[in-house]
């Protein structure tokens, strides 16, 4: 994607935990590289990975400056070296991501011609706008009482799509929160396993009949996450649209009985709450139209950063209650700091969850983690957590936090016995033929529609191998 590298990401970079707590200066190293590889994760689509060719004799390109906000393909000289943008972002003043220092920003093309003058630094993005309170109706004056009209009959709610017998829902029925377990419509403990698209965006050709078919019968799937970015070329471009494309999925899933978590995915900026209002429209109205199903579980908040919990629980508090509204029995999932790492990745734990959690019940919580880049530390603090917390983990990868890279399939293994043990419902990024080694299909299957094992990326392979096991 072509994100913009906004306050929030700097506030997570800067070696604070968001209290006022000054963090260990290996942390800020640390948030820095988890900035920048949530940023190589999420870029979507496979032509982004291909650099446009540049004319043999190059015009003078502008010195690099802190303060500017360049986007993809942008060239700027440093210290004598011609530099193109990888990825949109915003070089904020005091992170010093200079070219030579950020490889996951720019790349070398060459040396520098004479520079141009330095861009003009772009003003701040300004603040979320507060939710207005609403307006009170005005009080009508009286008038003489007319014939009244005949009352139309409201309109039926559309019937709930019957769900097919032998399958995960037709099995568990309405999930719901028991203790620190998700339990089934009997409360009894579950444990689901899944797979998250990519995002709509860039692959919904890879969600069709053909892929779903082969991830509820082959893979033997309980549940699809269906990934709906907020920014990114998501949501906010075409709100009915996107809103649409979630509603297909979710009918998809249900034809064939397995659970949909629809997922929230904001990622920049950080702070859930600049998209509160646009999470209250679209949430109500998913409830609304698919909220009579059981097998629906809303995720509100992909991965929070930047962000201290009161402030995200502020926001949990705010949108649940418009989801019940509608949706009473639904299981919600919260995301939690430092990039659903419960807080590890900015130098915290999930301390401040359990000591204050979200006021609403049925609530579970967020934990991501890429195996060859989170290791034992952050399995510790899961596996703490998870005795005080119900807890989901909605995305995993087996690579780099990039989402990219080898695989350390002993640090995935690790993850899983912990997750087995504990009947901890888990995800895998991502279901798509993305250039990158986390995404299960080799590149060119969502085109040929041949979902056969054969397609698989070695990450597909193990991950399809332990969503087939027992349960």
């Amino acid at each position: 994607m072509a994100l913009a590298f906004t306050a929030s990401w700097l506030a997570a970079c800067g070696g604070s935990d968001g209290g006022g707590t000054a963090a260990p200066q290996a942390s800020a190293t640390s948030n820095l590289e988890h900035a920048r590889a949530a940023h190589a994760r999420y870029q979507g689509g496979p032509q982004q990975r291909l650099a446009p060719q540049l004319s043999a004799a190059p015009a003078p390109a502008p010195e690099w400056a802190e303060g500017v906000t360049y986007n993809t393909g942008a060239l700027v000289s440093y210290e004598g070296t011609l530099y193109e943008a990888l990825v949109g972002h915003t070089a904020w003043a005091g992170t010093n991501w200079n070219p030579a220092d950020t490889p996951s920003l720019w790349r070398a093309v060459g040396d520098a011609p004479a520079p141009g003058p330095a861009p003009t630094p772009a003003p701040p993005p300004p603040p979320p706008a507060p939710t207005p309170a609403p307006t009170p109706a005005p009080t009508p004056a009286p008038t003489p009482a007319p014939t009244p009209a005949p009352t139309p009959a409201p309109t039926p709610a559309p019937a709930p799509t019957p769900t097919p017998d032998g399958t995960p829902v037709s099995r568990h029925g309405q999930l719901k929160v028991c203790g620190t377990q998700l339990c089934n419509s009997s409360g009894q403990p579950v444990q689901l396993r899944g797979m998250s698209t990519h995002g709509l965006q860039w692959y919904g050709q890879c969600v069709t009949d053909g892929s779903l078919d082969a991830l509820a019968k082959d893979w033997r799937a309980d549940v699809i996450r269906i990934s709906m970015y907020v920014q990114e070329g998501g949501y906010e471009t075409d709100p009915e649209g996107f809103t649409e494309r979630v509603g297909r999925v979710i009918e998809e899933a249900t034809e064939r009985g397995m659970y949909a978590i629809v997922d929230w995915h904001m990622l920049d900026p950080g702070d859930p709450n600049y998209n509160l209002d646009r999470a209250r429209t679209f949430f109500t109205q998913i409830a609304q139209k698919y909220g009579r199903q059981p097998n629906l579980l809303y995720e509100i908040a992909n991965e929070p950063s930047g962000t201290p919990w009161n402030r995200i629980r502020s926001y949990a508090n705010e949108l649940i209650p418009v989801i019940r509204a509608v949706d009473p029995e639904a299981p919600v999932i919260v995301g939690t700091p430092a990039w659903s790492s419960l807080g590890v990745s900015e130098g915290s734990s999930a301390q401040e969850i359990i000591d204050s959690p979200v006021s609403a019940g049925n609530v579970l919580y967020t934990f991501h983690f890429y195996a060859a880049s989170h290791q034992q530390e952050y399995r510790d603090e899961l596996a703490r957590a998870s005795q005080r917390l119900p807890i989901f983990v909605t995305e995993f990868g087996t690579q780099q936090a990039t989402g990219d890279g080898g695989n350390d399939f002993g640090s995935a293994q690790a993850y899983m016995d912990l997750l087995n043990s504990r009947k901890i419902s888990w995800v895998n990024w991502n279901y798509s033929d993305d250039f990158r080694s986390g995404a299960v299909w080799k590149e060119g299957t969502c085109s040929s529609g041949d979902w056969s094992a054969s397609n698989l990326k070695p990450a597909g392979q193990w991950v399809r191998d332990q969503m087939r096991q027992p349960r």
